[in-house]
């Protein structure tokens, strides 16, 4: 029996689009029935409510650990104005006795069993009289979908999972009770079935944007096929022979051990689909529209790659998550670029992007920095002054580290540096000329307390309306988490392309559509004109390895990278580095001193073990029948 109390809570708590004023006051807090649940319309939608409440926060850093259990950002030791919990996980401290981001024990099974509880009740045609046909298709439509998110986000994390249809009876028994893991094709397959099930219930899009954005739709559907396929296709979960000895307890192997070219293909379909619903519907590469003010072209470019993420429910987001409202990801993002807040400390610059991350971006070229035959970047930290030509990116006459001239739009706009340029709505000049910058270096009024450790900002995640007030205070203007937009179905549906079908024509046509946006050439002409290897996009191998750059670049900053590396099987590889970044404890006369290299960290990722989390020992002990993830 649910608790309606608890119900209420979640409503209360969680889901902000249902803003119905004065149903939460409708049954009174003793009655505790999953029969008045679903007595009428006005009860239904707070256990619909329920279902969604459990979607994570996937924009508070804190709770994602995609931002903290990687290399993308650190963060100072011991930590200041954020918890660092999951940070513990980038730090090699995971665990079998009480493990990080447990999602296995109650969070997201509790999610999955309520919604079997509603998907029961609302397919029962006596429950819910008062509500129409349509509408209850579309709530279970909705419903079905989540029920098929919670599987596979569990399925990201542990791999193979028991997947749960249908709630177990209260009479079952305690041995039928000890459930099994499932190989990881069953769990794909389930998590598929679902999800095909639930599309044709779903609507195009929410029948009032006032009150539903954030419901799920059609093309949301769609996208999180595409996805669950793509990772049933990567190299963690296709033919991995890493797991070749992991076994249920009735000697079943979790992981088919023939590599399946047909499950990318599956993937590259499944991805174009979703994309031609996507723009069938009008959604687009988000373009920024310019502002009461003239821009160069330069800051126009860089507007439309930040406002891509930050813009509210823009024509490039498919799916936001309007119970994240990325208020925390701004205030540990955003840098002190006023000179007369410079003692500011309402916000708190600590996610710091590592000097990896910083490299991975490419040079104006459209190349990464080591395969550029016409740019010197051999000695990052070299010092440069900035020149009236690159104004709208460096201060002029301001020495910062050669690293930071001549790359690509999309480094601008993603990242804050010692010296750059941090243009925003409430510019002090009415434009991109003489606007804020952040300068770093001790006795300059951007250091101090919100510097992050490595003296990178994430400038990417901060909405261009943030701003400082007068005394210790500031206005953050917040913005529904993008959980999915549409560069990220053009780069799935190129990769997964690339891998079943080789370079063809519409793999380079959709990369290019997301450069075309930063401002760069086609991969085929940058490389052609500007790399040392200009063959490499002509193999299925070389544009692979463009393609994950492309991936790295586009989405960084949005919890992507992470999950890539471990699909990709390469976070054995990356996650085994330092963590660096410069010395922001040097002043400003010396910034010969401040751009010296400093480790921060000799990262420690175990492969296989680290590619899933582990499960609880005692839940072991408990259920005989659960088999321990390999190396825990």
């Amino acid at each position: 029996m649910k608790n309606l109390r608890l119900i209420k809570l979640l409503v209360a708590s969680g889901l902000l689009f249902f803003q119905s004023c004065n149903y939460l006051d409708v049954v009174p807090d003793n009655v505790a029935t999953i029969d008045n649940a679903f007595t009428m319309r006005s009860e239904a939608i707070k256990y619909l409510a329920t279902c969604y409440s459990y979607l994570p926060p996937d924009g508070d850093p804190t709770r994602n650990p995609a931002y903290l259990a990687g290399d993308e950002f650190w963060l100072d030791y011991p930590t200041l104005s954020i918890d660092g919990t999951n940070w513990n996980i980038a730090r090699g401290n995971q665990n079998v006795t009480n493990p990080y981001v447990n999602y296995w024990d109650g969070y997201m099974y509790n999610a999955i069993r309520d919604c079997n509880i509603f998907l029961e009740n609302i397919r029962n045609p006596e429950k819910v009289r008062d509500m129409t046909q349509d509408e209850r298709t579309t709530w279970e439509g909705e419903v079905m979908f989540l029920k098929a998110y919670y599987h596979f986000m569990l399925m990201r994390h542990y791999g193979p999972i028991p997947t749960m249809d249908v709630n177990l009876s209260v009479n079952t028994s305690i041995e039928d009770a000890k459930v099994k893991r499932q190989p990881i094709d069953e769990v794909v397959d389930y998590i598929v079935k679902v999800l095909d099930e639930a599309i044709p219930k779903l609507p195009n899009t929410v029948q009032s944007p006032v009150t539903d954005l954030g419901r799920i739709t059609k093309p949301i559907a769609l996208g999180i096929k595409a996805k669950v396929l793509l990772y049933a296709a990567s190299p963690l979960f296709n033919g991995n022979t890493d797991y070749a000895t992991f076994k249920n307890v009735d000697g079943t192997l979790f992981f088919n051990q023939s590599f399946q070219l047909e499950k990318w293909q599956k993937a590259a379909r499944a991805a174009k689909e979703a994309i031609t619903a996507c723009e069938n519907l009008g959604m687009g590469l988000y373009q920024f529209p310019g502002t009461v003010f003239p821009l160069s072209d330069t800051t126009m470019i860089q507007m439309s790659v930040r406002n891509a993420v930050t813009e509210k429910w823009n024509r490039e987001i498919i799916w936001a998550n309007p119970t994240s409202r990325a208020w925390q990801m701004q205030y540990s993002s955003m840098a002190h670029i006023d000179p007369n807040n410079a003692g500011n400390n309402s916000v708190h610059g600590t996610l710091a992007p590592s000097l990896k991350i910083v490299d991975q971006f490419y040079t104006r070229n459209g190349v990464p920095m080591d395969e550029d035959k016409t740019l010197d970047f051999s000695n990052k930290n070299q010092l440069r002054s900035g020149n009236y030509v690159e104004r709208f990116n460096n201060i002029q006459n301001y020495q910062t580290a050669r690293v930071h001239f001549d790359r690509e739009n999309r480094f601008y706009a993603n990242v804050g540096f010692d010296g750059g340029i941090w243009f925003m709505e409430n510019s002090p000049s009415r434009s991109d000329e003489n606007t804020w910058t952040t300068q770093l270096r001790l006795g300059l009024f951007g250091s101090g307390l919100s510097i992050p450790v490595t003296t990178y900002y994430p400038k990417k995640l901060v909405n261009w309306k943030f701003a400082f007030k007068d005394g210790n205070s500031s206005h953050i203007e917040e913005y529904p988490w993008p959980m999915m937009r549409l560069a990220d179905l053009y780069l799935m549906y190129a990769e997964a392309l690339n891998e079943s079908e080789g370079p063809t024509a519409d793999v380079f046509l959709y990369l290019d559509k997301i450069r075309k946006r930063a401002g760069l050439e086609g991969i085929q002409e940058s490389w052609s004109k500007y790399a040392l290897n200009p063959a490499k996009p002509a193999s299925k191998e070389g544009l692979r390895s463009i393609i994950q750059r492309e991936r790295n670049i586009e989405m960084s900053f949005e919890g992507s990278r992470f999950w890539d590396l471990k699909r990709w099987k390469l976070a054995a590889q990356e996650l085994n580095k330092n963590i660096t970044g410069w010395d922001r404890n040097q002043d400003k006369d010396h910034p010969e001193l401040f751009y010296k290299e400093q480790t921060f960290f000799q990262q420690r990722f175990v492969a296989p073990r680290d590619y899933f989390w582990p499960i609880r020992e005692n839940n072991l002990l408990v259920n005989p029948n659960l088999v321990q993830n390999p190396g825990w």
